[in-house]
């Protein structure tokens, strides 16, 4: 993965909904065995604002804004299902979200501002990826292992992530204190508040 590079007084940081167990280690595994050399370095996850350069001195501003938009947005329920790619416009295998997405791009939509105030590269399309550039046979070989895939959990926390210079590291969950979105199960479901720093 190419990263955005960072000044010496910025850190950075991405803001992702963290996939919880069993879904986390399948999602993980499947991605070891497409041959990512990611997959030892990336949680699986759903992007809300990827890589970002933040000044260090704008901690307590991103800090108050990632609240802020917990606090205006509620639970919801994503449902991961089947295979897609980007190809050939970029060379990723994901699984894409047949519920949920609509939750996430609210959520990213509002997160896109403040510290976090960029111009996306590409149009905001939410997915866990489980291959990225890779040859082709091996791309064709990992989106059709995740054909028949599916997972169901809960999302009541965002999560910033922090690049150390090596691996990604959860560095703070924020809690979604707004209304229940329509069709969130109160339980019953993985909760992607259990993930914590590994």
């Amino acid at each position: 993965m190419r990263l955005p590079e960072c000044g010496p007084d910025e850190r950075l940081v991405g803001v992702a909904v963290a996939v919880p167990e069993p879904y986390r280690t399948e999602l993980l595994e499947a991605r070891a065995r497409s041959g990512d050399p990611d997959a030892a370095h990336v949680h699986p996850h759903v992007t809300l604002v990827g890589p970002t350069p933040v000044p260090r001195a704008a901690a307590a501003a991103l800090d108050d804004h990632l609240r802020a938009v917990a606090d205006a947005h509620g639970p919801f329920e994503v449902h991961l299902r089947g295979a897609g790619t980007f190809r050939p416009v970029t060379p990723v295998v994901f699984v894409p979200l047949v519920r949920g997405a609509g939750e996430c791009a609210a959520l990213e939509r509002a997160l896109r501002a403040g510290p976090l105030a960029h111009e996306p590269r590409y149009a905001y399309h939410p997915h866990v990826t489980v291959a990225h550039e890779l040859a082709t046979p091996a791309l064709d070989a990992a989106q059709a292992a995740m054909d028949g895939y599916e997972a169901t959990f809960l999302v009541t926390h965002l999560h910033r992530f922090v690049h150390d210079g090596r691996t990604w590291q959860e560095e703070r969950a924020y809690p979604l204190r707004g209304v229940p979105h329509a069709g969130a199960p109160a339980d019953g479901r993985p909760d992607a508040a259990a993930v914590r720093p590994t």
